[in-house]
């Protein structure tokens, strides 16, 4: 493999085709993965997450000249202060993350990356530090085993939970296959609000003329929660931004709102993603808590989902209650952990 080294914007910005044709046959096809995202995220590094950052995107390629492998990193102080390699887009706004590399070529990649990263060519790092690595992906084992080989010490440690629903395919199915109470519970406040003689309606964004206004309003009904507020930096503001603006022109954003009377009362900001629906955040408006509008917004996602044959429904980091009593099936990220 002929190894190359992205050190610029410039530079990344001329892979994007290659780029993404590569994430679709990737073993790890997310959206936190696409090229459009990933740019957005280094722009604002991360919504201000890093203050010091030098890309140091590593690619391989084949005889052919055909792409091979993508290692999307950034060289930084860690957590920890120790001289990491990170991935492009961790820690807190990117739930799923992973190397660019189709199943067959993931382990001789890592071996042409490693050998690269021993050499002098490479930056002085003391460690690679990957976050949000998916349970299931083969990086995890192939990384260990590369490691392993060099003498350099591989660990692992389990992250944030991340529930999903595999969708039946049926909105009645759906409901059938959870808790009795629970289903219960989705009927009975659908019905509420259904039934409580305001206007109601839920919608999906399509005008991108309409984009930032939209966002601005999501951005809020977050703001009432302070946790949320406190969040919501200049910064991150401009990097939520950049990524539904990314996103909805790749053709992979969804932003619903439920209105009840002719105002805002819920926000779901999600990605419409190879058939998947992923849950990225959510919003309400206080002055509606009475009518659980969140619950009602999401019941009609769920419906829509199953209507529109996704096959799961991604909650993605956290493990709220309310993730498994809509059906949450329990799944962890780790952070992969590489001392040389």
């Amino acid at each position: 493999m002929q190894i190359e080294v992205v050190q610029s914007a410039q530079e990344l910005a001329a892979l994007a085709t290659e780029w993404n044709d590569l994430v679709e046959k990737s073993a790890s096809d997310v959206p936190f993965l696409r090229h459009e995202y990933l740019s957005a995220w280094w722009e604002t590094l991360g919504g201000g997450e890093w203050t010091q950052a030098d890309l140091y995107v590593v690619t391989a390629r084949l005889p052919d000249g055909s792409l091979a492998g993508i290692a999307p990193l950034f060289f930084s102080p860690n957590r920890e202060g120790e001289l990491a390699l990170l991935l492009l887009g961790c820690i807190e706004i990117s739930d799923y993350l992973d190397i660019i590399a189709p199943a067959s070529l993931l382990s001789p990649f890592l071996e042409a990356l490693l050998s690269h990263l021993a050499s002098p060519a490479a930056p002085p790092w003391q460690v690679l530090d990957w976050w949000n690595i998916k349970d299931e992906s083969i990086t995890l084992e192939a990384l260990k085993i590369a490691a392993e080989k060099r003498g350099w010490c591989y660990t692992v440690e389990p992250l944030q939970h991340c529930p999903h629903i595999p969708l039946p395919g049926d909105w009645e199915t759906y409901l059938a296959g959870i808790d009795k109470k629970q289903r219960h519970e989705i009927r009975r406040k659908i019905r509420r609000v259904e039934e409580s003689g305001l206007p109601v309606r839920w919608y999906i964004v399509q005008d991108e003329a309409s984009l930032g206004s939209e966002m601005e309003a999501f951005f809020e009904m977050m703001s009432q929660d302070l946790e949320k507020r406190n969040f919501l930096t200049p910064a991150m503001r401009k990097q939520f931004h950049l990524s539904t603006q990314a996103a909805f022109r790749a053709g992979w954003l969804q932003l619903a709102f439920l209105e009840i009377a002719g105002q805002k009362a819920a926000g779901y900001l999600n990605f419409d993603y190879k058939n998947q629906l992923w849950i990225y955040n959510s919003a309400i408006n206080f002055a509606f808590r009475e009518y659980s509008p969140g619950w009602v917004l999401l019941g009609y996602l769920l419906r829509w989902a199953n209507e529109n044959k996704r096959q799961y429904f991604d909650f993605m980091r956290g493990d709220e209650d309310y993730k498994y009593r809509f059906g949450g099936i329990d799944r962890r990220v780790y952070r992969a952990i590489v001392r040389r």
